[in-house]
């Protein structure tokens, strides 16, 4: 089950697509997250969804917020991903220890070994203040991001 609004967001150090360990306490006191957990590169809900955050970026990397994405996928299929597809916001990897992020947040599908289609938007002070979980071929409505942020 994923953690709930009103909750602090478990904090996390996980590589990017770059090599670069990125952790969600760097965040603290400075922009407010958008955490958002994907199945697995290559895939075309994944894509899409992704694609259309890199379509909207200024909203979602900016001096008030940070677009951090996260898979099980490995840092190099990751940083192929990104390449191939323009993706300039970090993608993490959840790959070893396996799902322990996912784990974390309550949106590792232990059966299939990765991932739902989880969000949490996170404030400053590390507080997840709204989410939603889609299933693995269900894509999520960037536009309910968009509100969720302005309410912040």
């Amino acid at each position: 089950m994923a953690i709930e609004v009103g909750t602090e967001a478990p904090d996390f150090e996980l590589k990017d697509n770059h090599g670069r360990t990125v952790s969600l306490a760097g965040f603290r006191g400075e922009k407010n997250v958008v955490l958002l957990f994907y199945p697995f590169a290559f895939t075309g809900v994944c894509t899409g969804e992704l694609c259309a955050l890199r379509d909207e970026l200024p909203t979602f990397v900016n001096d008030d917020t940070q677009l951090l994405a996260v898979s099980n996928d490995s840092i190099h299929t990751l940083r192929v991903f990104a390449e191939q597809e323009g993706l300039e916001y970090p993608l993490l990897s959840d790959f070893w220890p396996h799902g322990e992020t996912s784990r974390a947040y309550g949106v590792f599908d232990e059966e299939k070994g990765c991932a739902v289609r989880g969000t949490f938007i996170i404030d400053k002070e590390g507080v997840v203040r709204w989410t939603v979980v889609n299933g693995l071929p269900d894509a999520r409505d960037l536009n309910d991001y968009v509100k969720a942020l302005d309410a912040l």
